[in-house]
C-alpha cells in the first residue's frame, strides 16, 4: 500500500463564520471515518503563528524557510490506501468537507525508511 498526502494551502480555505465551523466539523468526521477504516496515518495543520526554521548541516538555525520557495501552510492528512483511486476518493471527501480543493501526492516508497 502507498501513503498519500492530501493537503490544501491556507489561501484555499475561504469559508468564514458558521460555514467554517461546519467545515471543521465535517473534516473531523472524514478523519474519524479514515481512522475507523484503518487508513489514517497522521494529519493536522501547519501552525502559522510559529515561523519555520532553516537548519543547516552544522546545526545552525535561521528563522524562515527557503527564501525562494512558496510558504508551506494549510492543512494535510496522510493516508495509507491500496490504490490511487481510493486515495482520490478520500481526497474528494476531504474537499467536500473542507469546502476547498485538495492536492493529492503519493510518497515515494523507500524500503529503508
Amino acid at each position: 500500500m502507498a501513503k498519500y498526502l492530501i493537503s490544501f494551502p491556507s489561501a484555499a480555505m475561504v469559508v468564514v463564520g458558521e460555514e467554517l465551523k461546519a467545515a471543521d466539523r465535517d473534516s473531523h468526521a472524514v478523519i474519524a471515518q479514515a481512522k475507523a477504516a484503518g487508513v489514517y496515518v497522521f494529519g493536522g495543520g501547519i501552525n502559522e503563528a510559529i515561523p519555520p526554521l532553516l537548519v543547516s548541516a552544522d546545526g545552525t538555525a535561521t528563522e524562515g524557510g527557503y527564501p525562494w520557495a512558496p510558504p508551506l501552510n494549510g492543512g494535510f492528512a496522510v493516508l495509507e490506501v491500496p490504490t490511487r483511486e481510493e486515495a482520490i476518493s478520500w481526497a474528494a471527501r476531504l474537499a467536500k468537507a473542507c469546502r476547498c480543493d485538495q492536492e493529492l501526492r503519493v510518497f515515494h516508497f523507500d524500503p529503508e525508511s
